[in-house]
Parts: C-alpha cells; sequence; structure tokens
C-alpha cells in the first residue's frame, strides 16, 4: 500500500456515494428501524492532491447524519444540490433527504416519491443527474423503469414494457441515454426521446439461469460520444464481460476472475470503472477483498484474469468480536486520485486505500 486508513462504523454499510466537497455519505442496512445515514469528511491526507507526508489527523470524522426507518439498499447523491434519494425494503419507494447547511449536522427526510403499483415489488436500483433538472432514475423491474424530477416527484419519462425481469443496475450515460442491466445479464437501452421502445444491447454470455449479474459504466471524456466507453458485467460466478455499445455483436473482451466460490445470490456484487485510470476496473462481492484488474491485455478467450492488486485488510483489520469473515459489501474509486479506493464490509469497517503501482506500469 502506499497509504491505508480504516474507520469503524456503527453497523453494517452496503453503499458508499460521493457528495458535495469530497464528502462520503454511508448508510446501514439492518431489518431494525433506525439506520443510520451518515456524510463523512474524508482525512486530510485524502482531501489533497498531492501526498503531504505524515498527517496527524488519519480517520474519518461524522459531519452529519440522520435515520432511516427501513434499510437502505442504495444511496444517490443528486449533483449540484443537498439532496440524496435513498430506497430499500419493503417496497420500491424512494425516500428524498436533506443535508442540513452548516449549523447544523442532521440529515432529515423531506419527501417519499411513491411508485405505481410499488406495493409486493423489490427495492428499487437509482441513478441520478441533473443535467436538465434533479432528475432520479429508478425501478425494480425491467416494466417499471421511470424518471422522477426529484424536488416536484413529477414523472418525466417511462420506459416502455419489455418484460418483467428483475432490475441490477440502471445509469445514466447522458441527459438522454439510459443504461438497464437485468440480473440476468440482459442490458437494454432507453432515449428519453423515444419513449416507444427499449433496445437490447446484448445478451448476456451464455451461463446458467441462476447466474446473477450487475454492471458498470464508465463516464464518457468530454466531447466523446457516451456510448464509447466500455460496460463492464459481473455475474455470480466471477465472470467478466466487457461491451462496446457501439457493436453489439460481439463482446469486447471475456474473462474470469479469481474468485474464491460463486456468489450466493449476487446480493453485494459490485463492479466499477476507474475514473482517473484507463482500462481499470475493481470487484467486490465474493469474499472479504476487493480486486483490481487491468482489462487492455484481455480477449475473448474467457480466460482467467491476474489481478494486479488484492486488497484483504477487511479480513485482518475489521471490527472485533464478528464471528464471520466479513464480507466486502460494496467498494468505489475516488474521483480524482487513480489509485485511490474506497471500501465497506459486514463488520462495519470502512477503509480508503491507495495501492503502490506495479513496476513497468504507467
Amino acid at each position: 500500500y502506499r497509504d491505508l486508513h480504516t474507520f469503524e462504523l456503527q453497523a453494517p454499510t452496503r453503499l458508499i456515494e460521493w457528495a458535495r466537497g469530497d464528502r462520503v455519505c454511508v448508510a446501514g442496512y439492518g431489518q431494525c428501524d433506525g439506520n443510520e445515514i451518515l456524510q463523512l469528511i474524508p482525512p486530510p491526507t485524502l482531501l489533497t492532491k498531492e501526498s503531504q507526508g505524515l498527517c496527524p489527523e488519519r480517520d474519518f470524522k461524522v459531519e452529519c447524519g440522520g435515520f432511516s426507518e427501513r434499510p437502505v439498499y442504495s444511496l444517490k447523491y443528486v449533483p449540484d444540490t443537498s439532496l440524496l434519494v435513498t430506497s430499500g425494503p419493503p417496497d420500491s419507494s424512494l425516500q428524498v433527504w436533506q443535508v442540513s447547511a452548516e449549523d447544523s449536522d442532521v440529515i432529515k427526510s423531506v419527501s417519499t416519491i411513491a411508485t405505481e403499483n410499488g406495493t409486493g415489488q423489490s427495492w428499487a436500483k437509482i441513478a441520478t443527474i441533473s443535467a436538465r433538472a434533479p432528475w432520479v432514475l429508478h425501478g425494480s423491474r425491467l416494466d417499471r423503469v421511470q424518471i422522477t424530477e426529484v424536488e416536484s416527484r413529477k414523472n418525466v419519462y417511462t420506459a416502455a414494457c419489455q418484460g418483467s425481469e428483475e432490475l441490477s443496475s440502471l445509469a445514466f450515460l447522458d441527459c438522454n441515454l439510459l443504461l438497464l442491466c437485468c440480473a440476468t445479464g440482459r442490458l437494454c437501452l432507453a432515449d428519453t426521446r423515444q419513449p416507444q421502445g427499449l433496445v437490447e444491447a446484448v445478451p448476456a454470455p451464455s451461463a446458467p439461469c441462476s447466474e446473477h449479474w450487475c454492471m458498470g459504466t464508465r463516464h464518457a471524456a468530454q466531447g466523446s460520444e457516451p456510448s464509447s466507453q466500455p460496460v463492464a458485467r459481473l455475474s455470480s460466478r466471477g465472470l467478466l464481460a466487457l461491451t462496446d455499445l457501439r457493436k453489439t455483436s460481439e463482446f469486447l473482451a471475456l474473462a474470469k476472475a479469481r474468485v474464491p466460490s460463486p456468489s450466493s445470490g449476487g446480493e453485494f456484487l459490485c463492479v466499477s470503472w476507474a475514473p482517473a485510470l484507463e482500462g481499470y476496473l475493481a470487484i467486490s462481492g465474493f469474499d472479504g477483498t476487493v480486486h483490481v484488474y487491468d482489462t487492455q491485455s484481455w480477449d475473448s478467450s474467457g480466460r482467467e484474469a491476474e489481478p494486479i492488486f488484492v486488497h484483504k485488510g477487511h479480513i485482518f483489520g475489521g471490527a472485533g468480536g464478528s464471528r464471520d469473515p466479513p464480507l466486502v459489501t460494496v467498494h468505489t474509486w475516488h474521483l480524482q486520485k487513480p489509485r485511490t479506493l474506497l471500501s465497506a464490509a459486514s463488520d462495519g469497517s470502512l477503509h480508503v486505500w491507495d495501492w503502490v503501482q506495479p513496476c513497468g506500469k504507467c
């Protein structure tokens, strides 16, 4: 490691979200009432653009927080606002939160976005954008995807029905293009300017029906087409498929991650592209580790890939008193620091770490 910081939360968390001012938002997913939503100030060394050497303050600090009466399974910061949107059982409704001003340390609930026929549906996957207005893209199944204006709670788009497959991930490619990933691995594109139907981008690689998939997208570089960035899909068996949305007849690359065993149910599967490091991605959700891969040499053979770095800190340095080995529930990349990641585990441990680049690499 080049650097490693740890912080112990009061309860397990399954999400990490960057917010305004380089803040970090986390939330608990316990089944009982009183799940915390916290906004943390990262260690000072993480806020500087260059390494400043030794620093006396090496911990996260709680800046403000609140409590959710339901488990928080997904949390997204609404860009250019002080709002957060969360979702979780027992239905597909969304909760909107206000991060208070500097004179208060409270994150308070301000509204609920109800969904049509939301009762009995699984919790909604969400994505946010503020290109035109503060919007949230949400849905639990392929035939229940819509965009809602966060502040007015007005529905501004509903995708055409194309089956009722369960969704595992969704994303804004830009203010018009949406990408949806079904739990079966199927990718579908939607365009808000053409609300008549979804376009299936590419099916998943041949896999058992019980396999669960998730996806990771990367923001397009300024001036480039949003569909020019490859989409990564990860299965519960550790299969990785890279897809170019401009040429969906074939895969850019297929590889098998070196995972100890299949993820049971795929509940915590996570794959993400490095925003400031070309061709690198990270995966987690199989055990107490996070694997980082360089995809630039991958082909379509499906061979096992060698990770360039494995973070094992949650296994050896998690909170005490836990009988079961911790499971990494989520990870995310720092938005500017190329090799810095944050990860959280089922024992309440939150890590931020930066690995040393191997010799001979950029």
